[in-house]
């Protein structure tokens, strides 16, 4: 299926064998977590190389916007890492660490949004592989991606801190599987993190994500 659409090792052995205890247990059920997101929000992420913030306006995306305060709000980012970067293009995120919580979140699908606004530089846009499949996955634009609005990809909110540090994460193993020598989605679905930390240890990732007071 494609979707469009990576700190030091030993940061990462830790952060790998550290329970995320602020992951909530809700996010073991997809269903529960539909909480309406507020007009506008801000979404910390602390990250291998540093912070930065995205700020959503549930207005250009509103189901998207929904989603994404629920993952965040309940930990899903925690651990997760930045599995596709590519130079000039985006960094996608989203899949989990943990192959159980992956198995849960895999088929918990969101109709489309609108696109009502372009995929510029610092947007942040769900993956998806065709109508109303998106699900988790998210990735921000590097550059102007407009080619991508016609395609349905409908941003929902954009990094106004710290693009210098999404500019910063680890492109070295570019894209995926078959086409690229990065990860294969398949198997990081159904490995989670130990597959990356075998294959892909210097790969970038999410420390905490929170959603700003």
């Amino acid at each position: 299926m494609f979707r469009f659409v990576a700190g030091s090792l030993a940061a990462a052995l830790v952060t790998l064998a550290t329970p995320a205890f602020s992951q909530s247990a809700n996010l073991a059920n997809p269903a529960a977590l539909r909480e309406q997101a507020p007009a506008t929000y801000k979404a910390r992420f602390d990250t291998s190389k540093g912070a930065f913030v995205i700020q959503v306006t549930r207005e250009r995306a509103p189901q998207g916007a929904d989603r994404f305060y629920n993952l965040v709000k309940n930990g899903f980012y925690d651990n997760v890492r930045f599995f596709r970067v590519i130079t000039g293009f985006m960094v996608q995120f989203g899949i989990s660490g943990d192959p159980a919580l992956s198995a849960k979140w895999r088929e918990a699908r969101i109709s489309d949004d609108p696109v009502k606004q372009s995929n510029k530089r610092g947007f942040i846009t769900y993956a998806m592989a065709g109508p109303d499949t998106r699900t988790s996955q998210v990735f921000i634009n590097f550059g102007d991606n407009s080619s991508l609005d016609r395609q349905g990809f409908s941003p929902f909110g954009q990094v106004i801190s710290g693009m210098n540090v999404v500019d910063a994460l680890n492109a070295e193993y570019g894209e995926g599987a078959p086409r690229g020598r990065g990860p294969d989605q398949g198997r990081l679905q159904m490995e989670g993190n130990a597959y990356l930390q075998k294959d892909y240890s210097r790969m970038d990732f999410v420390k905490k994500a929170t959603i700003e007071k």
